[in-house]
């Protein structure tokens, strides 16, 4: 959500009090060695983890914290890395658009909508209160509440994916959910850096919102016949090899920077690419859409361990404040998100809630603008930064229990969700 037009305010705030944004290396190394250690690291540890029994993702998150600057220091987070990253996490969304049908994802719209609106509520209340209980100031306390609101579903889809779940109605809710949630968590933090400029501008949010809503809303509902027209018309007279995927791929990169101008993240732009093309794509282009994602995921998922830093755990009362944050980020996900969806079972419930959590890049980049506004401590900083890597760690175990077999089936779900259906 941060990647439009708030990711200059980022920019911009951090240059001007000269903060540092952990995008810098010490001393550059070479791009091949970066390359080499974390994608190696990276499907060394995933392997292991896969031999254990337990989420490969979860391995390669781990592998970031590995040979980070908090164990190894081998690498450090610099601007050639997040390139990488965040066209990792594209191409992980843009694959996961291409495996879900738009008319799919309207079904469970109304659902999605309830689910979102009350998975942003809880948790803004939550930290606001917690911090406010603390004794910070109401500002800090405001900012923590905003960076515990929208989710990072990049983790989620990798693991759904990953596992073939992308056709459960829980997980069509879930990247429904994920998508609006990203709307509103704009919105949201839009809100509260204009509360912490001392000045609330309404008309620029309004506008904000009305762009992210329209792009949002029309890309779901009219993007996939839009481009059943038009594909076959660039293909037919295109004489490249593989000019579909050619095609494809600007179609992406298009949407996804047509998303940052509309306020809302890339990787929403890059998921609606995916879920306009789902119905035309062909096998090949879905094949190499997959080569490129193995390739660049990796970068993305180490890349969440790279920013985790051990040294919140120096002082006994941040400990205990970063746990309770922690735990406040997983039960109110839960309970919000899984309160919209009590309708569908409490075995649903669990797993749109648990779907939710990983806050990930999202609430990193929600603490780094409130650092450069200078509205909240390097203390707040590291907690608000260990919640969203922690929260992203556990996701997938707790997927793992959450999508067990269970005796509720994705077709018995079907007539409660079909009752609210609704534009995403």
């Amino acid at each position: 959500m941060c990647d439009g037009r708030l990711h200059y305010l980022v920019e911009a705030c951090a240059a001007k009090r000269k903060a540092p944004l952990n995008t810098q290396m010490h001393d550059q190394i070479p791009l091949p060695l970066a390359m080499l250690i974390i994608f190696g690291s990276a499907k060394l540890l995933a392997e292991l983890f896969e031999r254990l029994g337990q989420p490969g993702i979860v391995g390669e998150i781990l592998a970031g914290a590995l040979v980070g600057p908090s164990v190894l220091g081998w690498i450090h987070p610099n601007e050639m890395l997040k390139a990488l990253s965040d066209l990792g996490v594209m191409f992980l969304l843009f694959g996961v658009g291409l495996e879900v049908k738009a008319s799919e994802l309207l079904k469970v719209g109304g659902k999605a909508t309830l689910v979102a609106t009350l998975g942003v509520i809880v948790p803004f209340f939550a930290g606001w209160g917690i911090l406010s209980l603390w004794g910070a100031p109401q500002i800090e306390a405001v900012f923590v509440g905003a960076a515990m609101v929208a989710t990072s579903v990049g983790i989620t889809a990798s693991v759904l994916s990953a596992r073939g779940l992308l056709h459960e109605v829980a997980s069509k809710i879930i990247l429904a959910a994920a998508v609006i949630d990203d709307v509103l968590g704009l919105i949201v933090l839009a809100i509260v850096s204009s509360v912490a400029r001392g000045r609330v501008n309404f008309w620029e949010i309004a506008l904000i919102a009305a762009l992210a809503t329209a792009f949002t809303v029309v890309m779901a509902v009219w993007g996939t016949a839009a481009v059943k027209r038009l594909l076959p018309i660039f293909g037919s007279r295109a004489r490249a090899d593989e000019a579909e995927f050619h095609i494809a791929l600007v179609f992406l990169f298009a949407l996804a920077l047509l998303a940052q101008y509309t306020g809302v993240a890339a990787i929403v732009g890059a998921f609606l690419a995916g879920l306009a093309l789902s119905d035309s794509a062909d096998a090949r282009v879905r094949t190499l859409t997959r080569g490129v994602s193995e390739l660049l995921v990796p970068f993305f998922l180490a890349g969440i361990g790279l920013h985790l830093n051990f040294g919140v755990f120096r002082s006994t009362s941040t400990v205990a404040l970063a746990l309770v944050i922690l735990a406040a980020a997983i039960v109110t996900k839960l309970i919000g998100c899984g309160a919209g969806a009590l309708s569908l079972g409490w075995n649903n419930v669990l797993k749109i809630g648990l779907g939710m959590v990983p806050r990930g890049e999202v609430g990193m980049v929600v603490a780094q603008i409130g650092l450069g506004m200078s509205v909240i401590s390097t203390q707040i900083y590291s907690v608000v930064v260990f919640m969203a890597v922690a929260t992203t760690l556990v996701t997938p175990l707790l997927l793992k229990i959450a999508f067990r077999p269970s005796v509720l089936t994705p077709v018995e779900a079907w007539p409660a969700v079909e009752k609210s259906e609704g534009p995403i």
